[in-house]
């Protein structure tokens, strides 16, 4: 059977790979998007629904000897690791610790902040292309805290932030947050609000709307293995083979995989985050419901390993807190569901991006 020729094939179908699919499809490239799922039914689906102007500094590895010795003990709810993992994990974690130097990080930073300047924009620009500018919402996000320590060093570096980089923000005190979100706890202390981010209703639905925009211009979506693969660009799908003059790999926390099998040894890193889906009965800021996301754990196998149902487990008994991201006030009664998915990667301790980051979360 002939193959069908393209100039690119994007391979994954996540809201990376579908706006870089978009993007060329506009430069007159002739494209087809591979995916062994629909488009956004991975890692894109569990995100945070949020766009982050503020993420200009990716997450640092902890350098403090008090984070050390918490994370050490493996306790905390935030991350977990597994001990069967750190040899194999140890190079990269050696990596990530030495490129989270503050020179080197404020390095990393000034590259990373040319791409996170104009994420709102960029995808204001295409969800108006796509008809989908209804799923974002110009409100912002909260970020609250327990105490007052917490909140005068989150103060600090949003005031660092703005001087270098231009980030909005709002500080708000015990009854200002109140005011804004008269549902949380009584007992946080304040908040700060990140005035220039926006939030998604649906980050699914998102994807969807990118990925058919994509095919209106001409572009193509085929379901195949990505790991099919081969030099002069050839993959199969469920249509037949395709070539390709050029290939993106847009896997997410499987671009390892394909990656090393062609001969490329990235320095990346898999995290798992565990998702917590709330149905509402009511309103909520995301129509799947409210969305609890906390707790990463690292193995060396990444992706490839089943979800820890005890990481979930905790997530789930620590959901009735309020220590999570505030978009808008939520008046619901909450039934739990749950998804899991693996999580974004990290190239040598720098966060690759993924539009709509995972929001900064924990109640401090």
């Amino acid at each position: 059977m002939t193959a069908i020729k393209f100039d690119t094939v994007v391979l994954g179908a996540g809201i990376v790979g579908v706006c870089v699919a978009v993007h060329l499809q506009q430069r007159d490239r002739q494209v087809a998007l591979v995916d062994r799922k629909p488009p956004g039914n991975e890692t894109s689906f569990g995100n945070a629904g949020l766009i982050q102007r503020e993420g200009v500094y990716p997450y640092a590895f902890p350098r403090g000897l008090g984070a050390l010795l918490r994370y050490a003990r493996n306790q905390s709810l935030d991350v977990r690791y597994h001990a069967d993992a750190l040899f194999h994990a140890a190079p990269f974690l050696w990596r990530y610790w030495r490129n989270s130097d503050r020179a080197k990080h404020a390095e990393i930073a000034r590259s990373y902040s040319t791409l996170i300047e104009h994420c709102v924009s960029e995808h204001r620009t295409l969800a108006a292309a796509a008809g989908a500018s209804a799923l974002l919402r110009p409100t912002g996000w909260i970020k609250v805290f327990r105490n007052n320590a917490a909140q005068d060093a989150e103060l600090r570096l949003a005031e660092q932030w703005h001087r270098e980089y231009g980030v909005e923000f709002e500080s708000l005190d015990a009854a200002r947050l109140q005011q804004a979100e008269p549902d949380l706890d009584k007992a946080l202390r304040g908040g700060l609000r990140y005035t220039q981010a926006d939030s998604v209703s649906d980050p699914n639905a998102l994807v969807t709307a990118y990925a058919e925009y994509f095919e209106s211009l001409g572009g193509r979506f085929f379901t195949g293995d990505a790991n099919t693969l081969r030099n002069g660009w050839e993959v199969t799908t469920d249509a037949g083979t395709i070539n390709a003059s050029s290939v993106v790999v847009a896997l997410g926390p499987w671009s390892g995989v394909l990656s090393s099998r062609l001969g490329y040894h990235l320095p990346l890193g898999v995290k798992r985050g565990y998702h917590m889906h709330y149905a509402p009965r009511g309103c909520a800021p995301q129509s799947s419901g409210a969305r609890r996301r906390k707790g990463l754990s690292a193995r060396a196998d990444g992706a490839r390993h089943p979800p820890d149902d005890r990481r979930r487990d905790c997530v789930a008994r620590c959901a009735k807190n309020a220590d999570a991201t505030c978009r808008r006030r939520t008046d619901c009664t909450l039934a739990l569901s749950t998804r899991q998915t693996p999580r974004r990667s990290t190239v040598d301790g720098r966060t690759a991006l993924h539009a709509g980051h995972d929001a900064r979360d924990r109640a401090r």
